[in-house]
């Protein structure tokens, strides 16, 4: 089952770290975060991705062209016009399709975009910027299993703030850590859409989270995967420095392979 990966978004709301580069590129741990999303994907059995490239695609166009080169060792004789030669490659056993889908395209024309790539069979998709633990091939279990077009993952976000229990006196009685949501579920992404779905979808300017799933929900071809694992998006700075303080103590949930 391919992978397609939404990596064509300006991430206003990250300027700081998307003024040269689009938001997937933003690196943890010396990676791009789309580095980490892949090899998530990778542990689980699925290889082959489709990635729809818009604002400053070109970053990610290069960096893997050079992916093979930068993780090998080579020798290269600068007096002769010959391909260098390389020796102990590491690189990984992916196979990529890096799809313009334009700069200002919007997430459901992006994702109409690359059906020729996607052909007759159902695929996987997933936004280039949030990290999570779920096991791939239970979701991809439990979409089979229920028949209809699309199965999306639904999660709990840790509350963002921690709480306060008070006395009818307003005393506080004691403090209560950040907890998961507040009993609501949201989108976390990494959805399985049959190709039948692409219908729902309209031209370059339809937004795949309002219309199309909002169709698809109404006719009830929508269903929700629960995951209550680790989940985290990259919205923000903040965000930013959260995923690098779980990857620099060796304890990053989403790293699921060796």
């Amino acid at each position: 089952m391919k992978v397609v990966i939404l990596a064509g978004g300006l991430g206003t709301r990250i300027r700081e770290e998307t003024y040269d580069k689009p938001k997937p590129m933003i690196e943890v741990g010396n990676q791009p975060i789309l580095w980490h999303i892949m090899k998530h994907y990778a542990h689980h059995g699925f290889r082959e991705f489709i990635i729809c490239l818009g604002y400053k695609g070109q970053v990610i166009k290069d960096y893997f062209l050079r992916y093979a080169m930068l993780n090998a060792d080579f020798t290269i004789d600068l007096q002769s016009p010959s391909a260098p030669r390389i020796h102990n490659r590491s690189s990984e056993e992916w196979k990529i399709t890096l799809v313009d889908t334009g700069p200002t395209t919007l997430t459901g024309g992006r994702i109409k975009r690359i059906g020729p790539y996607v052909g007759e069979e159902p695929f996987m998709l997933t936004y280039g910027d949030g990290l999570a633990d779920i096991d791939l091939r239970e979701l991809v279990s439990f979409h089979q299993s229920h028949g209809k077009l699309a199965t999306v993952t639904a999660t709990q976000p840790q509350g963002r703030f921690g709480g306060l229990h008070l006395s009818a006196d307003s005393q506080v009685m004691r403090f209560e850590e950040k907890r998961k949501g507040d009993g609501g579920w949201i989108n976390g992404g990494f959805f399985i859409l049959q190709p039948e779905v692409l219908s729902f979808i309209q031209d370059d300017s339809t937004t795949f989270e309002k219309e199309p799933l909002e169709q698809l929900a109404a006719s009830g071809e929508l269903m929700a995967y629960r995951h209550n694992g680790f989940w985290h998006p990259m919205d923000s700075l903040k965000d930013k420095q959260a995923l690098e303080q779980y990857w620099l103590t060796g304890h990053a949930p989403w790293k699921t392979w060796s």
